[in-house]
Formats: structure tokens, C-alpha cells, sequence
């Protein structure tokens, strides 16, 4: 198995196809990068800027280059000594437009009799064998139907009319009721819905990998890119939501020749990954939470608990447990209503327990779910603590929880297989989707895969979690940021600073309440903390943040049902922003103030991140600055020229200010290239510990294998309070040997050195043993 030193992402699109991303390996390959991260590459929605509505498994992507676009970028990697990892998409597909699917159309025309009918995860009988299609305004829409070229239409929505269902004369009303499919008004998919989808998304409908067929004919092209040579490792979008995640991975791992493979799965605290699941490890949201808290500063929490109080007009902070079990329990009783009742309709009519309770006690156990799902057998005790815990906080459901607690440790049943795909969905939807935007304390601390309850760790801690990475997980992906992240890295790097400031930043924050009101103390707290991590940000930008924000939490607006006053106050306060002069100045001289520290916990997240245990990736333009908030902000286009010539001003021995994103492309591309180029020397992990009056600053490890020269990190963290405290003053670190600093050249040791000295030009250093030294 062929296995990258590091990756880099790029987003797949009409825009910048498959061929665009060829010219840029040369770029790539000079900045360090060993493998092209591909987003979702085969047939999607025409117009998807994402690719993970993919429409037609067996080809790649005509507007993403199609297969010629796949051939010519595999080939200028392979002829420069790169690798390929290519993003798949096996739970859904893309239903948005039937037509563009031939899997879905045929399903629609033919009903049951469609050969493709064994794909879809239907429950047929729920509608009087008829599919459920929610893509009315309301019911009563149904006389805005037309026919017309021998299809279906309403407005620009067309859908195929099964044969000898029509004739002349007949109105489009009858013909509908004669079709396989019944057209609903929206808002009923809530309740009614009769196919699983990808969590709450009526467009992508889920499919049946775990039936051979449907996954041999899922897989034909991605088993093609495999055979031929053309892609090297695969990563796998969304395991969670499969009926059989490990039996899937090892039908992939056969089926690519047992090629590198990751998973997205979010791993909860104290959860590791199955360990029947054939692959290398995830795709890094769990290092992405343990970079970032390394560097938050633990002596913030106690004081932005009492902003938080105050921003709620509470005596406390945010109950965390408490708010996530009631956003899972709004989740499970509102837009993912469907699938519960699903669940229920598969309690056997013998256990004697009503739909309506079954579904109530099923939410319970759901909304009480610590992760995202079991694997059956592994989790089973997880379930019964859920289960317990239910029961204990409804009482009255105490009995419907027992009935139920067999049928879903049963690995065999129908409803266990099924309880297993929905827990994530609602996690997902409840808690990354909602929560997250609810709980406003540090911004930084609400990301994908993140335990928000955990402001930060100790560097004891992290050397720890690094170690057990190490030994469990060394091939394992490593992340800062992704198109899915709700704030990029160094947008987070930021917001982090406001822990160390807490008192600035609330007087800061009660400024602009001032100067810019909004009636939702939590949301403004979350609002001018994006706008802060994302500045300077266009109007476009920060509106469509907030609206969106707004609308995820829930609380004062919703996407169902917009509260435009609410809203019109967001609308004006981020207006503000850029027409309001005294609100410009607040956001500005708070930037000012904490950016150098920034500039410390960005590149210092940085060179941890690139050198800690696992494989590296680097999303995306995110070798400068990368200040994204939540897709599609963080999806938007690179300027990739720029990059390479300011890389090619690097190697021309301009060494960047500390504090500009050039001293980041400085730090990505040393320390991409030292991976690559000297493997030999990130084989283990020993934490370093420094001596002296801020030792308690330095985060440090020696990448060497035992007895053996290695890389080794260090990193400046809590930036503001060095300041204050004085700086590095005495502390010193032990050398093991003669090291060359990759960002400056300086030389050092062997022995005593200061810290001082060694990072007088940047707040990290990453030294390399000196050839022919000995640790």
C-alpha cells in the first residue's frame, strides 16, 4: 500500500476542473505536497460547486474535466512523483433534477419493477406503493401540473410519466395519480417522507451500498481508477449513514487493491475508531480539536462563562448536555420526524407499543446519544447507557425504553440496522448544525468533530493524545482546516486570542451591542466573533454568514419560517460593519490588537499540525492566510499565481516579516518538504519539555524514531500572555544534536539553547538534525 507523506486539497468544479488542478502540480510538488486531495470527482448536479450531489457513479464529471480530466492530472502527478486520493460519495446521491439521474428517473417511471428500485432505501407500503416526492409549494399546487413533451412538469420541475398511463385527453392531475411517485408540498417531507435521504436534504436520496449489486455497479469507475493506475487512495464521505459501514470498507479495501483509505467519521471524545473498519484512519477533525486547544488559554473560561451568563441573562452559562439534548430532540421531532417514525413502524406489533410512543421513546434514546452511532457489536454497551439515560429523564417512558432495548441490540434487526444510520443524522443535524451555533462562549471551540465542553488542554495533555495517535492512528489524516469547517484555521486563530483577553473582548462585544444592536445576546456574541476571525470580509461575505447563523441556531429566526425583523437587525448590524464609521473603528482596533498574537497561533497551529503524528493536509489555499467561515465561504476560488510567486521569492532566499501570510507559506512549505524529502525523521513522537519562566509557552516534539535523529517542533502558544509576562527571559530547551532551523537556516546545540534565541525571527522553528550528527 502506497501511503502519502502529506495531501492537498482542491475543490473539483466547473470553474477549476481536473485540468486546471494538472497546472498546478508543478506549484504543488515545489511547495512539498506528496499526494492531490480531489473532492468528488464523478457526475454531479450540473452547477454543484461541491460535487457531493453526484448524479451518475460511472463516469467522472464532464464539467469537472471528465475522464480525460482525471488521465491528465494523474499523469502529471505520476510524473512528478505524486500520488492521488480521490473523495467518494457512497451513502446518496443527487435527486435534485430526476432527469440528470438515470438510477432516480427510472425509479420514478417504473416504480418497484425499476431495476434500480433495490438501490433506494424506499419504504414503499407508507405511501400505497407510491414514492413520496416533497417538491410542491403546498398540496393544492397540484393543478399547476402540466404535460408536456411527453413528461410531467411543474414549473421547471420534470418527471417521466409511466408507459400506458396517459392518453389524450387527460388531464395532468389523473395522469399523476397513475404515476409511481406522488407529488407533496415541502413541508410534509418532515413527517411523511418515505425514502431515507442524506440527513435532512430532500434532494439526495440514500442508496444500498450494502446490497452487492447496487455497490458493484456504485463502484465499476472508482474500481477503474484503481485497476488503471489513476488514483492511489480513496476517502469516504459519510460512512455513518451505511447500513454496514465495516463490510463496506472491506468490499472497498478488495475492491481498490487495498489502496490508502479514510473515512470522514467523527470521533467523539474517549471514542476510537471500529476496529474491524479496513482503513487507515479519518480524515482529522479529531487532531483538527486537539491542535486548537492546545493553544486556547484555560484561564479564559471562568470569565467568558459570565459574559455568557450575561449574554443569556442567566444566572449560569449554557447547560451544554442540557441545550444539545433538547436541539437532538427538536431534530428528531422536527425535520428528521420521518425517519423516526420509520424506526417505529419496525417495532413488531407484538411488543405492544403504539407508533406515537415508540417514536417518543425512540427520540429520547436518540437525543441522549453521546456519538454519532454503534457499529453492532461494538457500542452496544454506549446504547444502553443512551437508553438508561432516556428512561431516567422520562420516566414515564420507562417501560417503552426496555421494550425496545433488544430490538436494537440486535444486529440482525431490520430496526438495530436502521437505528444505527439515523443516531448520526440527527447528532449531525442537532448538534454540529444547531448547537453549535447556540453555544457562543468561544467560537473556536464549536467546530466539526470538536467537544465544545473542553476549552482547552495542557501541553501534557496534547503530548499524551499525540502518543496514542502515534501508536493507534499514524497514517491517520491531520486537519486545520475543510470545506466543511465552520470557521477556517486562521480564522479560529483569532478567535482563540479573545481567551486570553477576556475582558477587552467584552468590552469590545458590549461596544458593539451598542453601536449595532441585534435582540440575541448569544448570537451577537457568535456574530462579531466571526466578523473579528474573518476581517477584512466583504458585505457579501459576512451577510451570508449571518443569515445563515442565524437561521442554524434557530433561536430568533429559522429557515422555515424567517423572522425578518430579526433579521433585518442582523442585516443592518453587519451593514454597520462597512457604513458606520464608529463600528469600523471597534472591529478594526480589536483586529489590530490581537493580530500579531494571530499571526503566532496560526503559524504555530500550522507547523504542529504539518508535523505531529499522522498525515498532513492542507486545504486549499490555506498555505496564506485562510480566514473562511462557514460553506460556501470556505469553498470560494484561489489565486494560485499569486502563491507560486511569492513560494518562488522564498526559495529565492527572501526571508518574510513574522506576522505576514507569507511567513505562513514560509512555514507550510518547510515543513511539507522536510516530510517528504526526509521521511527517516518523523518515525515517533517525545514530547520536549523547556525549562525556565515561560516554559508553560512552548509547545515542542521530537519526531525522531528512539535513538534515532528527528525533526523537531517548536511552537509558541498563548502569545499575549508572553507578552505581558516579558517574553522567553530564561527559558532554554535541550538540543539532542546539532539542528538546522528549516525556516531561517540558523544552526543551534547540541545542548542548552535559548528559546529566546531560537525564536527571535518567528514564533516556531522547526529544526532538522545537521547531516552526520547523531541524536
Amino acid at each position: 500500500m502506497r501511503v502519502p507523506a502529506s495531501t492537498y486539497r482542491l475543490q473539483i468544479r466547473r470553474s477549476f476542473t481536473l485540468f486546471d488542478a494538472a497546472e498546478q502540480v508543478p506549484y504543488l510538488k515545489s511547495l512539498g505536497v506528496d499526494w492531490v486531495y480531489l473532492s468528488p470527482i464523478l457526475t454531479a448536479e450540473q452547477g454543484s460547486d461541491h460535487g457531493y450531489d453526484v448524479t451518475d457513479p460511472s463516469a467522472v464529471d464532464p464539467e469537472r474535466g471528465g475522464p480525460e480530466g482525471l488521465l491528465a492530472l494523474s499523469k502529471a502527478a505520476r510524473e512528478h512523483g505524486m500520488g492521488v486520493l480521490v473523495d467518494i460519495v457512497p451513502n446518496h446521491v443527487g435527486v435534485a433534477t430526476p432527469a440528470q439521474n438515470p438510477w432516480w428517473w427510472s425509479l420514478l417511471k417504473e416504480g418497484q419493477g425499476s431495476p434500480y428500485a433495490e438501490a433506494f432505501d424506499v419504504e414503499w407500503e407508507l405511501a400505497g406503493g407510491k414514492l413520496r416526492l416533497p417538491m410542491l409549494g403546498s398540496d393544492e399546487d397540484l393543478d399547476k401540473l402540466e404535460i408536456k413533451d411527453g413528461e410531467l412538469r411543474y414549473y421547471d420541475h420534470r418527471f417521466p410519466i409511466a408507459d400506458g398511463t396517459y392518453s389524450d385527453g387527460d388531464s395532468p392531475q389523473e395522469v399523476h395519480s397513475r404515476q409511481h411517485y406522488e407529488l407533496i408540498g415541502w413541508r410534509r417531507a418532515d413527517a411523511e417522507l418515505n425514502y431515507r435521504r442524506f440527513f435532512a436534504v430532500t434532494t439526495l436520496a440514500g442508496i444500498r451500498v450494502e446490497t452487492p449489486r447496487v455497490f458493484q455497479e456504485a463502484h465499476a469507475e472508482v474500481g477503474r481508477w484503481c485497476k488503471e493506475g489513476l488514483v492511489d487512495g480513496l476517502r469516504v464521505d459519510h460512512p455513518d449513514g451505511l447500513a454496514d459501514p465495516a463490510g463496506y470498507l472491506r468490499w472497498l479495501k478488495d475492491l481498490s487493491g487495498g489502496a490508502y483509505i479514510l473515512v470522514e467519521k467523527i470521533l467523539e471524545p474517549g471514542e476510537t475508531l471500529p476496529q474491524d473498519f479496513a482503513t487507515e484512519g479519518t480524515t482529522g477533525y479529531d487532531a483538527l480539536a486537539d491542535v486548537d486547544r492546545v493553544f486556547v488559554d484555560p484561564a479564559g473560561e471562568q470569565p467568558l462563562n459570565e459574559l455568557d451568563a450575561k449574554l443569556r441573562e442567566s444566572a449560569a452559562p449554557a447547560d451544554y448536555a442540557e441545550m444539545v439534548r433538547g436541539t437532538k430532540r427538536m431534530i428528531a421531532d422536527g425535520i428528521l420526524r420521518s425517519e423516526v417514525l420509520r424506526l417505529a413502524r419496525l417495532v413488531p406489533e407484538s411488543h405492544g407499543l403504539p407508533v406515537e410512543q415508540a417514536a417518543d421513546a425512540l427520540a429520547e434514546i436518540i437525543a441522549a446519544f453521546p456519538v454519532y452511532r454503534t457499529y453492532l457489536p461494538t457500542g452496544a454497551e454506549i446504547l444502553k447507557e443512551a437508553c438508561e439515560s432516556a428512561a431516567a429523564y422520562r420516566p414515564e417512558l420507562e417501560v417503552a425504553v426496555g421494550t425496545l432495548l433488544p430490538l436494537l441490540l440486535d444486529p440482525a434487526n431490520p430496526i438495530a440496522v436502521r437505528f444505527q444510520q439515523t443516531s448520526g443524522m440527527v447528532m449531525a443535524k442537532g448538534v454540529e448544525d444547531t448547537a453549535f451555533y447556540r453555544y457562543t462562549r468561544l467560537g473556536t471551540l464549536t467546530e466539526v468533530g470538536a467537544e465544545p465542553t473542553e476549552f482547552s488542554v495542557s501541553t501534557d495533555e496534547f503530548h499524551q493524545r499525540m502518543l496514542r495517535r502515534q501508536e493507534q492512528l499514524p497514517l491517520s489524516m491531520t486537519t486545520l482546516s475543510t470545506h466543511d469547517t465552520k470557521r477556517s484555521e486562521d480564522a479560529r486563530a483569532r478567535i482563540s486570542v479573545i481567551a486570553e483577553l477576556p475582558q477587552e473582548w467584552a468590552a469590545t462585544l458590549n461596544t458593539l451591542r451598542e453601536l449595532a444592536p441585534i435582540p440575541d445576546g448569544p448570537y451577537e456574541n457568535l456574530l462579531w466573533q466571526a466578523i473579528i476571525g474573518a476581517w477584512p470580509a466583504s458585505r457579501e461575505r459576512l451577510q451570508g454568514y449571518a443569515e445563515k447563523a442565524a437561521r442554524e441556531a434557530g433561536n430568533s429566526t429559522m429557515w422555515t419560517d424567517p423572522n425578518e425583523e430579526f433579521e433585518s437587525s442582523v442585516k443592518a448590524a453587519v451593514d454597520a460593519v462597512f457604513d458606520e464609521p464608529r463600528v469600523t473603528q471597534v472591529v478594526e482596533d480589536f483586529v489590530a490588537r490581537i493580530d500579531s498574537y494571530a499571526a503566532s497561533n496560526s503559524v504555530s497551529a500550522k507547523l504542529v499540525q504539518l508535523t505531529m503524528p499522522g498525515v498532513p493536509d492542507v486545504y486549499q489555499g490555506s498555505e496564506f492566510w485562510e480566514r473562511s467561515l462557514t460553506d460556501p465561504d470556505n469553498r470560494r476560488p484561489v489565486d494560485f499565481t499569486v502563491r507560486q510567486q511569492e513560494l518562488a521569492k522564498l526559495d529565492g532566499g527572501t526571508l518574510p516579516e513574522a506576522g505576514t501570510e507569507t511567513s505562513k507559506l514560509l512555514v507550510t512549505s518547510r515543513a511539507l518538504r522536510l516530510r517528504r524529502d526526509r521521511p527517516e525523521l518523523f518515525q515517533g513522537y517525545t514530547p520536549v519539555n523547556a525549562s525556565g519562566a515561560a516554559a508553560g509557552h512552548l509547545l515542542a516534539f521530537h519526531r525522531g524514531a528512539s535513538d534515532a535523529p528527528g525533526a523537531l517542533t517548536l511552537a509558541t502558544r498563548l502569545p499575549a500572555g508572553l507578552g505581558t509576562a516579558g517574553g522567553w527571559r530564561d527559558t532554554v530547551v535541550e538540543l539532542p544534536s546539532a539542528m538546522r532551523d528549516e525556516l531561517t537556516g540558523a544552526a543551534y546545540g547540541p545542548g542548552s539553547v535559548s528559546v529566546a534565541d531560537v525564536l527571535g525571527t518567528y514564533p516556531v522553528a522547526l529544526l532538522a538534525p545537521v547531516d552526520g550528527e547523531q541524536a
